[in-house]
């Protein structure tokens, strides 16, 4: 019996010397998205009838592909779904068969933001664009209207809310200063941070649930954030989420700036693009890292502003400067995960004390 004490220490000793971020599993509850029960539909196909999928057909109107009212759905695989699911495919460069195979459900479930693909019933995700100079196709979207800041506002302010505030101000303000640049490199616009939240261009703020602006969250690996159209400029993102800020990105977490970079570009005007590795595709997955502006953002963003006169015709830089590899030597993290990680740690000792 004697050793049963120093057995449990040692179990104690090593899980305390491992780092919080050394945890790789958190609970199923916790690194689930909201849509994974959709994988259930897996092969499913028109004519069937099947338990929820009029929840599905619910994802699909929310994102613009189902025009009809949310109170009518039902659980027919009918002609709706079927051309939804059509529209859908083509928009994310899948096989195009109006049937739930495998390689469509897995992007349904992917977390992505929560603007619409397909507004007011136009889709132009795939309406490619021939660019006979560049020997290639863009597929840049624009909201309807295509509106944009006025010429005369060049320069456009920012500001947090407090509510919800997940990280400190300094480390928003380092990850949305990195953001916003990738798009002032391009056009000429400038952003500048302000404290005066009600007076700025630009709201910037975390939120739960519904709140108000008829667009709710719905939890973890979700939708992750949304905003909206010039000049309204609200940017509200999941506090639900385990969002990193600095450093490396775990496959349950979401990369903040990654997101950031994506919704300015709706802050803008710019609308959703089928170009994978464009900033401007909807889904993003978790613990992914994409800031990198391409060849089909640019496009579009300098149609609407015209060029940075100091832009060089590349890509924007992506090396870090030495103050932010200094930065992400260390992690910032939203509370969820610091809890999610504590969890994890209480879990794993109790189970090995039992």
């Amino acid at each position: 019996m004697e050793s049963i004490p120093f057995f449990i220490a040692s179990i104690l000793l090593a899980l305390i010397s491992t780092p919080i971020s050394g945890f790789p599993n958190l609970p199923p509850n916790i690194t689930a998205g909201v849509w994974q029960p959709f994988k259930q539909f897996a092969g499913c196909h028109p004519g069937q009838q099947v338990d929820g999928l009029a929840g599905l057909k619910q994802y699909f109107h929310r994102f613009g592909y189902i025009p009809a009212p949310s109170s009518n759905f039902s659980d027919n695989f009918d002609d709706a779904l079927e051309s939804a699911i059509k529209t859908y495919q083509s928009n994310f460069n899948l096989n195009v068969t109006g049937t739930l195979d495998n390689s469509t459900v897995q992007q349904i479930v992917r977390p992505r933001c929560g603007v619409a693909d397909i507004i007011n019933g136009t889709s132009s995700m795939n309406s490619g664009k021939a660019l006979s100079t560049l020997h290639t196709v863009a597929h840049y979207t624009f909201f309807p209207g295509s509106p944009q800041w006025p010429s005369s506002k060049t320069e456009l302010t920012y500001a947090f809310s407090t509510t919800n505030q997940l990280f400190d101000s300094q480390v928003l303000s380092r990850v949305f200063t990195r953001a916003f640049a990738r798009w002032s490199a391009v056009v000429p616009l400038t952003f500048t941070e302000t404290s005066f939240y009600f007076g700025a261009d630009l709201k910037i703020g975390f939120f739960s649930g519904d709140h108000g602006d008829g667009e709710p969250f719905d939890g973890v690996l979700g939708t992750l954030a949304h905003s909206f159209s010039p000049t309204d400029g609200r940017f509200h993102l999941d506090a639900a989420e385990n969002w990193v800020a600095e450093g490396d990105v775990s496959s349950s977490e979401i990369d903040l700036e990654s997101v950031a970079v994506h919704e300015i570009g709706h802050l803008l005007g710019l609308g959703h693009t089928s170009v994978e590795d464009a900033i401007m595709f909807p889904s993003i997955s978790s613990g992914t890292k994409k800031v990198e502006l391409v060849t089909d953002d640019i496009l579009g963003i300098q149609l609407l502003y015209g060029s940075n006169p100091n832009y060089n015709g590349s890509a924007t830089n992506s090396t870090p400067s030495s103050q932010e590899r200094d930065m992400n030597d260390g992690r910032a993290v939203g509370p969820g995960l610091q809890w999610c990680a504590g969890v994890g740690f209480s879990l794993a000792v109790s189970v090995l004390l039992l």
